[in-house]
């Protein structure tokens, strides 16, 4: 049974109801985040029972020592930690001298909590019986800011119910805090400083071993009535300050506390001017005021949603969905740092750690080139390119030569900071995901300078790489690539993973290809390429010959190419004869039951048919879909979206939408029962794509746009808007048929069902 405590509604998440079981898994869900930090959805006042802390800075991270039971050669020497950091989002309440805190109170009622997506704001309501019996009715609302965004702003009112209650209201900032998942226990942060200055209050603080030197910093004011309360100093600890705010409040009155917070990092400034600069943002913060920073707030909102909102008619979970996932992408990465990334679990969470895996390439750039403009798209390769040397150095420890390189799985710097072996060592095919982003950010934006500029030495690295680790086979006289992990990881060490190969043909061929056009094209650009790599002739002429003959295990009697050279060794019991009190099989089973099954986690064989769809037939997609969805488990949350896009381009609409609302509500519904740890930030771009690459059939094919649209039957319309070129298009599926909107001053050819359409700007065309 999934979760169902979300209530649905098109444009917030709204939970009724006190109930301390989902508590975790509503401070994922209710996370906020600006792009530049972000935070769960705790509660400001203590609380005493279950819950998971988490306050977060993009960019700022802590080595973990690894911890294994035997040490390997080329293991990484850390697992990189998205760190918990100071808290500054913390009051205390007391009540006539009782703490406020809904675990030890007599009664919660009326408990309500709204992430407004549309405003970017985030809401909490209750009333509580305390044990003293004094009752209380709190409303608190709080946002990050887009437009300021190392600030954050929380607007906290009591109002005493039935009699007067003396209050005591205490903001504070807190640097004592500890990561859910460390290893070995360290501690992360060292305080350095802390002071207060009136309603103001500051701690410096900085990251063991990394050195990341940060500011936590607040502001409070208080009223009651159109009265402003004076603050008073307390004590100060080492990891501790705050300031208090007591008065006498009669019943009915309202007591109300604004407090403004955040960070400043080492990252963006000079150490020593972390606290003015932090005094700045509170000056210019204190100026506009918390209404209109609120309103400031949902403007940028605003802006945000005009380009990367879809709409749904006729189906409201669905709705629901898709917004919250695209609402989670922005919140995480804006684009406007090309040293950040898009992290697995994003601002809400700490599991899997690191800054980036190849779900950024393969899944979040189509969404952040079609609903930004490609000047994000490019912070993101950009972002490998900085990363390059490291790449080269990962492959060093693995014993590779001659400027090979091998991005990590997991990384914040562009080191490897992923330490499961079969990962770390075999799932190389995150390699051929970079060079793909590569050619997908030139077929979709036109834009072919990234390639001669960045992208064709990282090509050539990742074409040495995949010269290196291939081999040629005596008995089959064909290049095979052993001991690898594909895109299932529920099969590891395997031989001649289909996808990996496939990816290691394709990076020589496109590296090849690039080669040819820069020499033409940009002779500057390739003379210091050729100077700086050492790249010769000689050097070209294997890779090509390790391309050309590249070993694909397939079978002739069922006509479709295997995941890898054993697959068809496994005992073949599809998974709707399973038995539903296996599943999900991560959780019951033992790992090597899992290894030995013919279980896929997720896409492999298919999700390179995804990628390369246009290499293949659709009667090919049709066989290779038939044949392994049925084994197909779906326990990654890259796995739905995959199989939906597919299943749409095979006509098969209730499949696809079946697979949509499973990527769509991951989280919402808590399929994976997980929730609690943080989202799934990186397939929710996969839900996107779901709806417009999927129903909506967008393609990029001879450098024009196509579409070719379908509906699902439960919906009575859907519309996105897709940037193509610098040119806005908004494209409206209906029961009825499919109409196109063109932005700009210039008109634009287009194919829809493999017809050409022309579109004249705003001039409605119907389909």
């Amino acid at each position: 049974m999934n979760q169902d405590y979300i209530q649905p509604n098109p444009w917030s998440l709204i939970e009724e109801g006190f109930d301390s079981e989902r508590i975790k898994s509503s401070e994922s869900l209710f996370s906020i985040g600006n792009g530049a930090m972000g935070q769960r959805a705790n509660f400001e006042e203590d609380y005493t029972g279950g819950t998971f802390q988490g306050s977060y800075i993009a960019g700022v991270y802590y080595p973990d020592k690894t911890r294994v039971g035997w040490w390997k050669n080329g293991y990484p020497e850390y697992f990189a930690k998205v760190l918990n950091a100071p808290n500054w989002i913390g009051i205390r309440i007391r009540i006539d001298g009782e703490t406020l805190d809904l675990n030890s109170c007599k009664k919660v009622s009326a408990f309500k909590r709204e992430l407004n997506m549309q405003e970017g704001w985030y809401k909490r309501s209750f009333k509580a019986l305390l044990a003293n019996d004094v009752e209380v009715d709190v409303m608190v609302t709080r946002f990050l800011s887009l437009d300021l965004d190392e600030l954050g702003a929380i607007k906290y009112d009591i109002k005493p119910l039935s009699k007067d209650a003396d209050i005591e209201c205490i903001p504070y900032l807190d640097s004592g805090i500890t990561n859910e998942d460390s290893n070995w226990d360290d501690k992360f942060w060292n305080t350095t400083g802390i002071a207060s200055k009136k309603n103001r209050a500051f701690i410096e603080a900085h990251t063991m071993k990394t050195n990341f030197a940060t500011c936590t910093f607040m502001q409070a004011n208080v009223t009651v009535g159109e009265r402003a309360l004076e603050p008073e100093p307390l004590e100060q600890t080492e990891t501790f300050v705050g300031v208090k705010f007591q008065s006498t409040v009669k019943g009915g009155e309202t007591i109300s506390l604004v407090k403004l917070g955040g960070y400043t990092v080492s990252r963006n400034h000079p150490e020593e001017r972390l606290v003015a600069e932090a005094n700045a943002v509170l000056d210019k913060a204190s100026k506009l005021g918390f209404e209109r920073l609120l309103e400031d707030q949902k403007k940028a909102w605003a802006a945000i949603w005009e380009m990367s909102d879809i709409t749904i008619e006729g189906d409201v979970k669905a709705q629901q969905g898709i917004r919250f996932n695209i609402f989670q992408l922005n919140q995480t990465y804006l684009g406007k740092d090309s040293r950040l990334n898009i992290g697995p679990k994003g601002f809400t969470g700490e599991k899997y750690g690191g800054s980036t895996y190849w779900d950024t390439e393969a899944y979040c750039l189509p969404f952040y080139m079609a609903t930004k403009d490609q000047t994000v798209a490019w912070s993101l390769l950009e972002y490998r390119f900085n990363h390059l040397e490291k790449a080269i150095e990962n492959a060093q420890k693995l014993g590779f030569t001659n400027g090979a390189a091998l991005y990590p799985m997991v990384t914040m710097n562009g080191e490897e900071c992923h330490n499961e072996w079969e990962i770390t060592f075999e799932e190389i095919h995150r390699n051929g995901a970079i060079a793909f982003a590569i050619y997908n950010y030139y077929r979709f934006t036109g834009d072919y300078s990234y390639i001669p500029e960045m992208g064709l030495e990282v090509l050539i690295g990742i074409a040495r790489f995949w010269h290196q680790r291939a081999n040629l086979s005596p008995k089959k006289k064909k290049y095979v690539i052993l001991g690898v992990t594909g895109p299932n990881e529920y099969e590891n060490n395997v031989n001649n993973n289909w996808y990996t190969n496939y990816l290691a043909k394709w990076c020589i061929e496109y590296a090849l290809e690039q080669l040819v056009k820069v020499k033409e094209g940009y002779p500057v650009d390739y003379d210091r390429i050729i100077a700086h790599t050492k790249l010769t002739d000689a050097e070209t002429e294997l890779w090509g010959e390790v391309a050309s003959n590249m070993f694909f295990p397939y079978s002739k009697k069922l006509e479709v190419f295997l995941q890898q050279d054993g697959f068809l060794d496994k005992e073949l019991i599809k998974v709707n004869d399973l038995s539903k009190t296996e599943r999900p099989i991560n959780q019951k089973w033992s790992w090597d039951r899992i290894l030995r099954s013919p279980y896929i986690k997720q896409a492999d064989v298919l999700q390179g048919f995804y990628l390369f769809e246009d290499h293949f037939t659709i009667d090919e997609l049709e066989k290779h879909f038939d044949f392994y969805e049925p084994f197909t488990v779906h326990e990654s949350s890259l796995s739905p979206c995959v199989h939906s896009i597919q299943a749409a381009k095979l006509g098969r609409m209730d499949q696809a939408y079946t697979f949509y609302l499973r990527t769509s509500r991951l989280d919402l519904d808590d399929y994976n029962k997980e929730v609690e740890e943080g989202l799934h930030i990186t397939s929710m771009a996969g839900t996107w794509m779901s709806i417009v690459e999927g129903f909506g059939g967008m393609r990029v094919a001879d450098d024009k746009l196509c579409f070719t649209p379908q509906i699902p039957k439960q919906w009575k319309s859907y519309s996105f808007k897709i940037n193509f070129r610098n040119r806005i298009i908004k494209v409206t599926v209906s029961t009825k048929g499919t109409s196109f909107e063109l932005g700009g001053s210039e008109e634009m050819s287009i194919r829809v069902n493999g017809e050409r359409v022309v579109l004249q700007p705003g001039k409605r065309v119907d389909i």
